[in-house]
């Protein structure tokens, strides 16, 4: 990837440079910096910042969570989402961006009037007949407020920052350029592939500053499950939504820590069980995933609400998870492996998730999944964390750098959150008892008829499209060879060393004939008597025989320094 040359940004960008630099700096990555050569790039000395003794007291990752959180909104928001990437960043890192806190102050309410009136080309007292004054919620990208339309509903608006856009875009780009530099001039850090990190985060805080997607997200989600009393969509309205302004139903509820147990339910009058809130909250997010393959990819309890008669609705659709059907099938053969111990069933599925794209000792990779099972092996069901479970197998894929779906790390966070949720609402909630029913399903819908035609008649497709178009590609081979035009591409790992080591053998040969060519012609000349001459010595010949020690001392000092 090329360098962005940091002249041709403009004056705020460099601005924000340098106080990104500070930042870094004064969180103890000086030394890191300095190795980046950014003064080439800055044009001018980089800013100093003294490392407070208190700072330098912390841990390498919990300055690194405090530097994103001084940093702002687009580094809270990388660190947030990189949290879901056990691929990418070390499970020490990955505990501490959990941790991750916004600070940030709500920007003001005639800001967001004035870009409810630009998005919707209305005034806000023609939509709305009630308007609140602050917002009930502020993040990093957008703030919520409660209005009442003209017609009488009650909604909730959220608003995206003024400017939030323009600002993000200016720190990819800056994190673009020190990503680049860090695989550039870093060794070991580079093996964190610092540059597809940032790539990976540009593709999805892109798509949450889309509104417009997180609709289409809810309007998908209220069709999947459009028959299902247990659980409650909110409704868009989409004539006055945009890209930056979602107005959908607002929603009251009770959120779950205030029904953690019955007791506490009947305490303040909520007619709510909380254990059949934990089972439907459960079969609802495997239904998600099994069923539907589109799920809620950041179910914690904040974004749960639970309404009247036990039922569920799920909040903030700006993260969601995608599963092929060949996926699904995939986690549900992953899943039955595990109930019923079968490592050899979850290796055989690992690693035909990941496409057999990375050569592996299977040996030892069998051997990493039944240590993992073992921990959970003489454990009830009910004592079994299928989430945790699936977290450690798929931490043992990155282990091996196998190649898999990226929402299949989405997913095992949700896992492990429904998990929680359940067992924080019932202690006797048992997450196998849920998700092997769906697993099931699963593997007998495999077999069901109508999938097996269907799969058949894709494969005759498939080999009919083979069939038809090999002669062509056939002929198109031949032709190239018939021309001499046909390359073929061999690469040889480890070939490169005894290339290096033969061309350094063959630079000291061809210095030896010159030091010899230069010996033998020098003697000539000096018996010879060739004018002209330095006390009764051909000067060429003398000039001959020192140009020849140079080069022999040169010779045996490179000779003497490899063999030391």
């Amino acid at each position: 990837m090329p360098v962005i040359p940091i002249s041709v940004l403009s004056y705020r960008h460099i601005r924000r440079y340098r106080e990104i630099i500070s930042v870094l700096a004064k969180y103890g990555f000086g030394e890191i910096l300095a190795k980046l050569d950014l003064r080439k790039y800055l044009g001018r000395r980089l800013p100093l910042f003294k490392t407070p003794t208190e700072i330098a007291a912390l841990s390498h990752w919990e300055r690194v969570r405090l530097a994103l959180e001084e940093l702002g909104p687009t580094f809270i928001k990388f660190g947030q989402i990189m949290s879901t990437r056990p691929d990418m960043v070390p499970r020490e890192l990955i505990e501490e961006l959990e941790k991750l806190q916004e600070r940030v102050p709500p920007f003001p309410t005639v800001e967001a009037k004035r870009i409810i009136e630009e998005e919707l080309g209305r005034q806000v007292e023609d939509i709305f007949a009630d308007f609140d004054e602050g917002p009930i919620a502020s993040a990093s990208i957008a703030q919520v407020y409660k209005a009442v339309l003209r017609s009488g509903e009650m909604v909730a608006v959220k608003i995206q920052r003024p400017g939030i856009a323009r600002t993000i875009e200016v720190d990819l780009e800056i994190m673009k350029h020190l990503a680049t530099l860090i695989e550039r001039h870093i060794k070991g850090l580079d093996t964190l592939r610092p540059v597809a990190m940032v790539e990976e985060f540009a593709r999805v805080i892109r798509k949450e500053l889309d509104f417009g997607l997180e609709a289409a997200h809810i309007r998908r989600f209220a069709r999947n499950f459009h028959s299902d009393r247990r659980i409650h969509v909110p409704h868009v309205y989409n004539d006055l939504s945009s890209a930056k302004v979602l107005t959908m139903e607002f929603i009251q509820g009770y959120k779950v820590s205030d029904i953690t147990t019955s007791s506490k339910c009947e305490e303040q009058n909520i007619n709510i069980d909380p254990k059949v809130v934990a089972s439907r909250c459960a079969d609802l997010i495997l239904t998600q995933v099994f069923e539907h393959g589109f799920f809620h990819a950041d179910p914690h309890p904040g974004n749960i609400r639970v309404l009247k008669g036990n039922v569920i609705c799920f909040l903030d659709y700006g993260m969601m998870g995608s599963l092929s059907l060949q996926h699904r099938d995939a986690l549900a053969d992953m899943l039955i492996g595990i109930t019923t111990c079968d490592v050899a069933k979850i290796t055989k599925t690992i690693q035909k998730l990941s496409g057999y794209t990375t050569r592996v000792n299977r040996e030892s990779l069998e051997q990493d999944i039944s240590d993992i099972l073992d921990i959970y092996a003489y454990r009830s069901l009910k004592e079994l964390e299928i989430g945790n479970l699936f977290q450690n197998i798929m931490n043992t894929i990155v282990k091996y750098r196998l190649n898999v779906p990226r929402d299949f790390y989405l997913l095992a966070k949700a896992l492990v959150t429904m998990e929680g949720i359940g067992r924080s609402l019932d202690p006797e909630f048992n997450a196998v008892e849920h998700a092997r029913p769906f697993a099931r399903r699963m593997v007998y819908a495999k077999m069901n008829p109508g999938r097996l035609t269907r799969d058949l008649i894709s494969s005759l497709l498939d080999t009919r499209a083979l069939i038809h178009e090999f002669p062509s590609e056939a002929r198109e081979i031949l032709a190239l060879v018939r021309e001499g035009e046909l390359q073929v591409k061999f690469r040889h790992d480890g070939l490169e060393p005894m290339l290096k080591t033969i061309d350094k053998g063959t630079n000291r040969i061809s210095s030896a004939i010159v030091l010899a060519a230069l010996i033998i012609g020098s003697s000539l000349i000096v018996l010879s008597g060739v004018p002209p001459r330095w006390h009764d010595i051909p000067l060429i010949g003398l000039i001959g025989f020192m140009l020849a020690g140079l080069i022999g001392f040169m010779l045996l000092f490179v000779i003497l320094r490899d063999a030391i």
